[in-house]
């Protein structure tokens, strides 16, 4: 009889990929997670209870078919498993390292609920892909026939590279537009090294560009480029440039020195470890050595900066929320990896204002303190009277979440429509918006999300533009 590969989960408890000890990995901004090796990924994928409603699929954006490519996975059938994965995510090893599992496909795991910990599906993910790329499985992009119709995408970030595989498989030709001089948006310069080395980022760009893909860099629509130039120029325009304004904060010294918003912080440490010459890391304004930091958020993006300063050399690193643990928004494997290396959580608190002359000493802190429910059903944070005191910090890092940039002011494209939140409108299902032949999808749309999200929409909005172009090229045949 053959043996049973599956619903292990029973006799083979849970198991992560070993992290490099706090004081090592801190010392530097590779990944902490180390690989399995292929007894332990068909191991742990052996723990697939394989079940009939997938719930684990249903709560991935991509809706991969993560129990089958976990089943090939414990079989050795690795090479099937990528094939599997690849077909419904552009980029599986960057979601295996990046995506908040605990939150998605982890969180839904049947055999969580039952009480045996969640198949680590992120790890396995990750773990079937780098082999892929190790062994040559990752094939060039080859379309079958090239087509005469070219599409410009504005913003090289993960929905616009998710669109550009998807339409430069198609034969459609393709060229990117983004403001900076590395395509990636935010894979590349917003999230640190230690959860997503940049080779990784490098080598999917350095795929699409093989596969004739153009990249248009240091190009800034608006500027460079005027957007009624680009629709001039393309059969379909694909907007997908995120959202990169972040949000302020007010109150008594915040435009002190040494305030600084979390999008440029970020931006700095990773040109830094880049080799690029940074001055505002020269001059020690956006560097976090030998300093008291307080960082201000409770998001993912609050907990990139907290443990890109402790491996600056912060002399000690306090992250403000106004709410609890229960009630943040970040992912609470980052939270606990942040603990590990020495970063202190001060819950329910905020921020009141600044102390200082010309640059920052302290943040006056508000204790709150959980009321009722607000319109989102969460708690909402109240004031406790005279609960208030001074915390000392030579860097205060500004992470409150991002809004979209004023596009149709910046692009002087009035008649592009916006929500009243300032997204582009887009339909959400085939991202067409009311302009004939331009679409949108990632955040620019949905506001700042996920990157697996803006994967699924590039995906969405290529195959309504593939729908499009052909639609189009019927007519003209009639």
């Amino acid at each position: 009889m053959a043996e049973q590969k599956m619903l292990k989960f029973v006799n083979v408890d849970r198991d992560m990929p070993e992290k490099r000890v706090p004081n090592l990995r801190t010392s530097d901004f590779d990944e902490i997670y180390q690989q399995f090796a292929a007894e332990k990924a068909a191991e742990q994928s052996s723990r697939c209870s394989q079940c009939g409603v997938p719930f684990c699929q249903d709560h991935c954006p991509l809706h991969n078919n993560i129990p089958d490519w976990l089943k090939l996975t414990a079989e050795g059938r690795l090479q099937e498993a990528y094939e599997v994965s690849q077909a419904t995510n552009q980029f599986p090893e960057i979601c295996g390292r990046i995506c908040p599992q605990d939150r998605l496909c982890e969180g839904n795991c049947v055999i969580e609920q039952s009480g045996h910990g969640t198949v680590t599906i992120g790890a396995v993910e990750k773990y079937i892909t780098d082999t892929a790329w190790e062994q040559g499985w990752v094939q060039p992009i080859k379309p079958y026939a090239e087509r005469s119709e070219s599409v410009g995408i504005i913003g090289a970030g993960p929905a616009g590279l998710a669109a550009a595989d998807v339409l430069r498989r198609a034969g459609v030709q393709v060229t990117i537009y983004d403001r900076y001089d590395r395509a990636g948006g935010l894979l590349t310069y917003g999230i640190p090294g230690f959860k997503l080395e940049k080779e990784v980022v490098e080598r999917r760009n350095g795929q699409l560009a093989e596969g004739g893909v153009t990249f248009k860099l240091d190009c800034d629509v608006g500027k460079d480029v005027s957007f009624e130039e680009l629709r001039k120029t393309h059969d379909a325009i694909l907007i997908g440039t995120g959202v990169y304004k972040s949000r302020d904060l007010g109150g008594p010294g915040a435009g002190l020195n040494g305030i600084v918003k979390a999008i440029d912080y970020l931006t700095a440490s990773n040109r830094h470890n880049f080799g690029d010459a940074v001055p505002e890391i020269d001059s020690g304004e956006l560097w976090a050595e030998g300093k008291n930091v307080v960082v201000i958020g409770g998001g993912d993006t609050a907990m990139d900066c907290v443990r890109t300063a402790i491996r600056q050399g912060a002399t000690s690193v306090k992250c403000l929320y106004r709410r609890d643990r229960q009630n943040m928004p970040g992912s609470l494997r980052e939270t606990a990896n942040a603990e590990e290396e020495g970063v202190e959580f001060v819950w329910l608190s905020a921020p009141k204002g600044f102390a200082g002359d010309d640059k920052v000493t302290g943040v006056y802190v508000q204790q709150m303190r959980l009321g009722a429910p607000d319109v989102t059903g969460r708690q909402a944070p109240e004031e406790i009277p005279g609960a208030e005191y001074l915390e000392k910090a030579d860097l205060v890092i500004k992470a409150l979440g991002f809004e979209p940039e004023e596009l149709p002011t910046l692009w002087d494209t009035p008649e592009l429509e916006v929500t009243r939140w300032g997204t582009v409108k887009a339909d959400f299902v085939s991202k067409r918006t009311a302009m004939d032949g331009v679409y949108a999808a990632g955040d620019i749309v949905r506001g700042a999300s996920l990157v697996v999200w803006a994967i699924a929409d590039g995906r969405d909005a290529a195959g309504s533009i593939l729908a499009d172009l052909n639609a189009k090229s019927a007519i003209a045949a009639e």
